[in-house]
C-alpha cells in the first residue's frame, strides 16, 4: 500500500552566527514564519515544522497552502528525504520523485548529456536506466546537438527544458511538487502540460505546495493549511480555499 505518514514531526534549524543580540533581533524582525527560540548556547533556533501529524493514503491529491515561511517547502523536503526530522518520525512506502528544485544537481560547466546523468542519479535513477532513456530525454528537451556543449552556454529556457525532461522521465508512486511546473515557450508548455498530466494520472499520491487557488481546486481533493509550522486546517479544497484565500478564519 502506497502511503505517507508523519507522527509528531518537528524540524528545527539552528542559526549558529546569530548569537549576538543585534543579529538575533534582526532575524526576529524579518521572520515571517516558523517559531524562534534559542538553545543553551544562545544560538537562534527556528522551528520550521512543529509536531506535525499527517497520514496520506494511496489515492489522495493533497494541496499544501500557507504564507511564505509557513513550512510548505520544508514539509516537501522532509517527505523526499532532503531534511531529517528533529523529532518524530516519517514513514513512506512507494517510490518518490520530487519536482521541488529543477536546478538541483546541475553543473553549468558540464555538458547537457553529462547533466542528464548528474540530475538522474540525484533523483535515484540507475545508470542503466538513464542510458536507456537518454534518447527520449534529449528528444523531449529539443536540445539537439546542444546536448553536447556546456550548460553555461544555454539560455534559461534550454536549461529548464533539459531539467524538466530528466526530472519527469520517471513514473513515481508519490509525486512531490512546489507549484505547478510550466516551462519553456508556448509549444513546449503544451508538451510539458501533457507530460504533467501523465505523471499525475499514474502517481498514487500527489503532494503539491501552491499559492494558486486554481491549481488547488483543479488538482487536489484535500488541503493542508500550514501556519508558522503547524497545521491550521486539514479539509476539503473548497473549505480551505474559502478560508485561506478569502481570509475567513
Amino acid at each position: 500500500m502506497i502511503a505517507l505518514e508523519l507522527k509528531d514531526v518537528s524540524v528545527d534549524f539552528t542559526i549558529f552566527n546569530a548569537a549576538n543580540r543585534s543579529l538575533k533581533n534582526r532575524i526576529i524582525e524579518v521572520a515571517t514564519g516558523g517559531q524562534l527560540t534559542s538553545d543553551r548556547k544562545g544560538h537562534v533556533v527556528v522551528r520550521a515544522l512543529d509536531k506535525i501529524n499527517l497520514s496520506i493514503p494511496e489515492g489522495e491529491r493533497v494541496g499544501v497552502i500557507g504564507h511564505n515561511g509557513s513550512g510548505k517547502s520544508t514539509l516537501l523536503r522532509l517527505l523526499c528525504g532532503v531534511y531529517e526530522p528533529t523529532a518524530g518520525s516519517v514513514h513512506s512506502s512507494g517510490s518518490i520523485v520530487s519536482l521541488i528544485d529543477l536546478s538541483l544537481g546541475i553543473n553549468p560547466e558540464a555538458t547537457g548529456r553529462e547533466n542528464i546523468f548528474f540530475r538522474g542519479r540525484l533523483l535515484g535513477m540507475k545508470k542503466e536506466f538513464i542510458r536507456d532513456q537518454m534518447d527520449e530525454i534529449i528528444d523531449f528537451s529539443e536540445l539537439g546537438s546542444f546536448v553536447d556543449v556546456p550548460l553555461r552556454t544555454y539560455s534559461t529556457g534550454m536549461h529548464l527544458r533539459l531539467a524538466f525532461a530528466v526530472s519527469t522521465i520517471l513514473r513515481p508512486d508519490i509525486l512531490l511538487m512546489d507549484e505547478w511546473l510550466s516551462v519553456g515557450d508556448e509549444e513546449f508548455k503544451r508538451k510539458a502540460e501533457i507530460r504533467m498530466g501523465e505523471l499525475l494520472k499514474e502517481a498514487e499520491i500527489l503532494v503539491i505546495a501552491s499559492h494558486s487557488e486554481d491549481t488547488i481546486l483543479r488538482h487536489c481533493d484535500r488541503v493542508i493549511w500550514l501556519d508558522h509550522g503547524k497545521v491550521k486546517l486539514d479539509s476539503t479544497p473548497e473549505i480551505a480555499v474559502k478560508a485561506y484565500f478569502n481570509g475567513e478564519d
